[in-house]
């Protein structure tokens, strides 16, 4: 099926069969399981999934390749196919009748690949787990340790919420049209319980953005006129950090510790 992949739409078309299969391994499916594909395409993972879950909703922005879709899968009635923008999906309303939590799998644009997340994340009582192609320079962002170059903010907003892994690197030769770089194949297990409350992970989250907004500085002059000076020094008393600590030398607990004081 040859299809002109439209560069407005972000399209990429996953091309290497072993990659596809690949990928498929990975996600782990099981016969019960509930599917949200993001990014169809042309279905060459769709007609992979099928197989090996209860059902699967593909979701695919481009209304002719869904027009195609469905004449391809048309004898597959377990494929659900949304000509849909995933932003513009109301996910809970959509999905309210299923109470098994859904699995997540997408080859995705990667200039959305922040607001697809985010927007995923806001239904994570829905979620179990993420599987999503993704740059190879967001993964190692994504999954970076405190000390890193690439451990900031991302970092600890998805640590947060998820348990990310990096599966698999895969070659920008497999896609068409290939991109200008090298993808990875992204986990992000969603943590069902998480310890704070809302208000509680505001305050958390506006720390670690004031923080890694100036991560050149040290902390304590990295916070100024967002945490006062004796709550900083009464957390790095309490907690043994040295007062000239920078930024992205603190884990994601230690800030949680510091909304805490």
């Amino acid at each position: 099926m040859h299809i002109k992949p439209k560069k407005r739409l972000g399209q990429n078309f996953l091309t290497d069969k072993n990659l596809q299969n690949k990928i498929i391994d990975a996600c782990g499916f099981e016969s019960s399981d509930i599917v949200l594909e993001i990014g169809a395409g042309r279905g060459e993972l769709t007609q992979l999934i099928s197989p090996k879950v209860a059902v699967v909703f593909t979701l695919e922005i481009d209304s002719g390749l869904c027009e195609i879709l469905k004449e391809k899968f048309e004898k597959s009635p377990n494929i659900k196919i949304i000509n849909q923008n995933i932003l513009k999906l109301n996910f809970k309303k959509y999905f309210s009748r299923i109470r098994k939590k859904i699995k997540v799998v997408g080859n995705i644009p990667y200039y959305i690949t922040t607001p697809i997340i985010e927007y995923l994340l806001e239904a994570k009582d829905r979620i179990d787990i993420i599987f999503i192609t993704v740059q190879k320079e967001f993964a190692r962002r994504v999954t970076a340790s405190p000390g890193s170059k690439d451990y900031g903010a991302l970092s600890c907003f998805l640590q947060y919420y998820t348990e990310p892994k990096m599966m698999f690197n895969i070659n920008k030769t497999c896609f068409y049209p290939a991109p200008k770089v090298d993808s990875c194949l992204l986990r992000l297990e969603v943590k069902q319980n998480i310890s704070l409350n809302k208000s509680q992970e505001k305050l958390v989250f506006k720390i670690i953005r004031a923080a890694f907004g100036k991560r050149r500085k040290t902390l304590r002059n990295s916070l100024k006129g967002t945490v006062p000076p004796n709550k900083l020094n009464k957390f790095f008393k309490k907690f043994g950090i040295d007062p000239n600590i920078r930024p992205e030398r603190l884990s994601l607990s230690q800030f949680i510790n510091l909304a805490k004081v």
